[in-house]
């Protein structure tokens, strides 16, 4: 938790501010008894009107002063508070969006979710807690105490003893709910995975009549959790009772001693009455202290959790080149990209997805990449924007390692369609948009022409200012597919990533798309996977995998000649 706290110095003052006006509202409230212990001994029992009035006066006065700095108080605790998570939230969002997929894969969407909202917000009501009870509560029960022990020495041996067991059967309760509450926070990130896995393939649970299956398993993750949360309420219900118990036996005891001293003449009345009051006031004390406690351990679980996230940062060694990468002129000689005995494995895998693999491509070089499913196609295409980091070897863009360039900078100069075409609730025209923020109506158009998309989008009734729903729920895949490369052209980068983005594509749409993309191609070298020969055929060079490792790299004639693995495919398609 402590790690945390920086996100507190934009709110110094705030910090500063809550927890004193909590330590005026204290002694505010302690002052409380005595003056009931006077109107009692002097007003009632002299029978004063005046004395009474201006003892209650006096009353009055402190609870407003009292209310005016709990009020305060409570202010500027929750403005840090909420400061804090914005700060936190704004920070983790920032950083998750920098992460490679071997991190994201590390975590998982669900988990991520759960700490950047859940998590998260247990932090803050912590924060908010502590600069609220902090130095409140023990500052009241320890004072409590002492004021006691000014009016009657012996009768606060009582007042220690009760203590004591307050003190002890709240660690009990705390001790044996802290293990819970981490139990239920396992399990909600259970109920968020099913829920985020349920949203997204409910088509494929409706296809296969799975309903019923995943709402028993729903279900039984609920009730779980339930369970586990009614577990932890039953232990936080003994609290009241036995703490009620304790304090009613020690305000037995003080007035059952304390009637003896009062007869001998060593108290008053009023005296006694101050007493129980300062009895209360620490069991009331304690109960907040009992709350701060819990909400700070679970925050700091809670900031654990986040901290495993800004772990990923601190343990980055990326060295930040201060210059760009530079744009090649068109070359023959010179690779743009150049892979040298690469290898891959993901975290957690016994195996290399991808081994000793080496290859060049020039400016203006469409390079083709095929094999079969889990050769390691879409493994490599994502190893040059470093969405993974390489394991073995090295690659070079523009002739500079790439794993010395800050991955930022590095994706600059690369438009990706990716295997999964991904479009976002808006309009056509702000999806692609993402490609180039600054694209006019004519580079839309162009790179539309060249996907083969504004065919199609024309004779929509609002054209490129049509809506496009969450996911591009509301075009065909096809369409989605187009779309997405219109995306990736219409930045004009020297890179260009096609992941198996025309597999819906019929094959004359598909044909004419890989007509179009030979315009401006001495500007670019293209990396296209397919599983289609007849999509890569006319490639300057076509890379072969199989199983991870490079089965052939040469041209289609070639490679039918020498190749046994792309004679196999061909064959297969023929």
């Amino acid at each position: 938790m402590f790690q945390l706290i920086r996100y507190l110095r934009d709110y110094k003052k705030e910090s500063i501010i809550g927890p004193l006006f909590k330590l005026l509202e204290a002694c505010f409230e302690l002052a409380v008894p005595l003056v009931m212990a006077d109107m009692i001994d002097y007003g009632i029992a002299q029978s004063d009107s005046s004395y009474i009035l201006k003892k209650g006066l006096l009353l009055f006065f402190l609870g407003t002063l009292g209310l005016t700095c709990s009020l305060t108080a409570q202010y500027f605790a929750a403005k840090a508070a909420l400061g804090f998570g914005t700060a936190l939230r704004n920070d983790m969002f920032s950083l998750i969006q920098s992460f490679s997929y071997t991190e994201q894969d590390k975590f998982g969407a669900p988990t991520l979710i759960t700490r950047m909202t859940g998590d998260i917000l247990q932090a803050q009501t912590g924060v908010n807690l502590v600069l609220r009870l902090f130095l409140r509560s023990p500052f009241i029960a320890v004072g409590a105490v002492i004021m006691a022990f000014t009016i009657d020495s012996r009768l606060t041996v009582i007042f220690l003893i009760i203590s004591v067991l307050l003190s002890f059967i709240i660690y009990l309760i705390i001790h044996k709910n802290l293990p819970v509450f981490k139990l239920v926070q396992k399990t909600l990130d259970k109920v968020s995975l099913q829920t985020r896995e349920n949203l997204k393939g409910v088509r494929v649970i409706r296809a296969f009549s799975r309903q019923e299956k995943e709402e028993e398993e729903f279900k039984k993750n609920c009730d779980e959790m339930n369970r586990l949360q009614q577990m932890a309420g039953r232990i936080s219900s003994l609290m009241s009772p036995v703490t009620n118990i304790v304090v009613n036996s020690g305000i037995i005891a003080i007035l059952y001693y304390g009637s003896f001293r009062v007869n001998s003449g060593a108290i008053s009345q009023g005296e006694i009455i101050a007493l129980v009051n300062y009895l209360t006031q620490i069991l009331l004390a304690l109960v907040a202290l009992s709350v701060l406690i819990v909400a700070y351990t679970k925050a700091a679980a809670s900031a654990e959790r986040v901290n495993e996230i800004f772990d990923i940062r601190n343990k980055r060694q990326e060295q930040l080149q201060e210059t760009s990468l530079p744009v090649p002129e068109s070359s023959k000689n010179v690779p743009f990209i150049s892979f040298e005995h690469v290898g891959f494995r993901y975290q957690g895998a016994e195996t290399n997805a991808l081994t000793d693999i080496s290859f060049q491509a020039f400016s203006g070089e469409t390079i083709g990449i095929i094999g079969s499913t889990g050769s390691g196609k879409t493994t490599l295409l994502n190893l040059i924007p470093r969405f993974y980091d390489i394991t073995e070897g090295v690659i070079l863009i523009n002739g500079q390692d790439s794993s010395l360039s800050e991955k930022h900078q590095l994706r600059e100069i690369i438009g990706i369609a990716p295997q999964k075409a991904v479009l976002f609730q808006g309009t056509i025209r702000s999806n692609l948009l993402w490609g180039n923020e600054q694209a006019t109506d004519k580079d839309i158009d162009e790179a539309m022409m060249l996907a083969q998309a504004k065919e199609f989008v024309d004779k929509l009734p609002s054209g490129i200012d049509s809506p496009v729903s969450q996911g591009g729920s509301n075009f065909s895949g096809g369409q989605r597919q187009r779309l997405s490369i219109a995306r990736a052209l219409i930045r004009k980068s020297p890179v260009l990533l096609l992941d198996d983005c025309s597999s819906a594509l019929d094959y004359a749409t598909d044909a004419r798309l890989r007509e179009s993309l030979q315009q401006g191609k001495e500007k670019r070298v293209t990396l296209m996977i397919s599983q289609r020969v007849v999509s890569v055929q006319n490639a300057a060079k076509i890379l072969v995998l199989e199983e991870g490792r490079m089965a052939g790299f040469d041209t289609h004639e070639q490679l039918l000649l020498t190749c046994p693995v792309y004679q196999e495919i061909y064959r297969s398609q023929q």
